[in-house]
């Protein structure tokens, strides 16, 4: 998978400024750590894994300016209120600060950039390790039909959200590469329609794939359409109940009533031991705009918006799918029975 979401360079990083997509492919270089905050906030950098690996290059940006004790304090506490949900970011900041706490202020910078780079790499070879898990499944449910495997998706849980190759979209990826017909279901995702980030995704790898709104995925699966669900996860919980775009609870619900697999992926990163079920997991609420404005191109292909509403909104950006909604759980260490997952990963 040769997209490259997060490129590491001298003194700074460049991420692919995902508000532009799908339409303009723009690069950003963020260069200090109140870049890395701001393109986290405003969803420019956006996807779990890729929010915390983007955070812990803030730091490390961050202790090259001051790395004194309580600029590395400050620093961690300015990127922990950028995205309350995504466990990611806190796993992150927490293995930064671990990290280089114990280290004299003036090794810091070097060794912080060190522990990105680390936090870097070791996000792209766990979704592979995810995605070739993944992608045995898919081989043995595609092996018995004789048409491609239909698998329906929610929000971008692809390379995009992460360093490289994705969670729910790695197996797909891996799947392709060994010659397995497969055809994605991309559920638009409103209302920041995440999905049109995997359609582009989709097609740049060259996966056939179709854009559905997001009600209809019901539809499609009572029709026989969908062969198997998998989503990525923004927090998953210690019993198994796991935080992910609103929307995908829905998708489960449907899923379970029409007996088809759901499964998430996510790497272990994503898996919150310390929070013991979903109705612990901080669910934020962001703006009424992201419901009551469109963004897109108008008919000269110029970027415009268009209120469609200003009443009262709510907007909470993510929804909780229990645990027996959940056929498996697939990490970097292969599938995991969901009530079970922490047990799984502590053998």
């Amino acid at each position: 998978m040769k997209l490259a979401p997060l490129t590491p360079l001298d003194d700074a990083i460049c991420v692919i400024d995902q508000t532009r997509l799908p339409f303009t492919c723009a690069k950003l270089t963020l260069a200090k750590l109140e870049a890395c905050a701001q393109a986290i906030e405003t969803m420019q950098v956006r996807g779990a894994p890729l929010i915390g690996a983007t955070a812990a290059f803030g730091i490390a940006l961050a202790m090259r300016t001051d790395a004194s004790d309580a600029a590395l304090e400050q620093a961690v506490a300015r990127l922990a209120r950028t995205r309350p949900t995504a466990v990611n970011l806190h796993w992150a900041l927490a293995r930064m600060a671990t990290h280089l706490r114990p280290v004299p202020p003036a090794l810091r910078a070097a060794a912080a950039w060190t522990e990105a780079l680390a936090v870097h790499a070791g996000d792209i070879a766990a979704n592979l390790a995810l995605g070739q898990h993944g992608a045995r499944l898919l081989s043995q449910a595609a092996s018995t039909l004789a048409r491609p495997l239909r698998v329906m998706t929610h929000c971008n849980a692809g390379a995009l959200a992460t360093c490289g190759w994705g969670t729910a979209l790695a197996p797909v990826y891996v799947a392709q590469q060994q010659g397995i017909a497969v055809e994605v279901w991309v559920s638009e995702t409103r209302p920041r329609n995440q999905g049109l980030l995997t359609a582009w995704e989709l097609a740049e790898a060259g996966v056939p794939h179709t854009l559905i709104a997001d009600n209809a995925a019901g539809h499609l699966m009572r029709q026989g359409l969908v062969d198997i669900v998998i989503t990525g996860a923004d927090r998953i919980a210690a019993n198994g109940d796991t935080a992910n775009k609103v929307g995908t609870y829905l998708k489960a619900l449907a899923a379970r009533e029409h007996g088809i697999p759901f499964y998430i992926a996510a790497p272990t990163s994503t898996v919150d031991a310390h929070c013991p079920t979903g109705d612990a997991i901080p669910i934020e609420a962001r703006s009424a705009d992201e419901v009551q404005v469109l963004h897109g191109l108008d008919d000269a292909g110029q970027a415009a918006s268009l209120r469609i509403f200003s009443g009262a909104c709510a907007n909470p950006a993510f929804d909780v799918t229990p645990a027996a909604l959940i056929t498996g759980i697939f990490t970097e260490h292969g599938l995991h029975t969901p009530a079970r997952i922490t047990e799984s990963l502590q053998r």
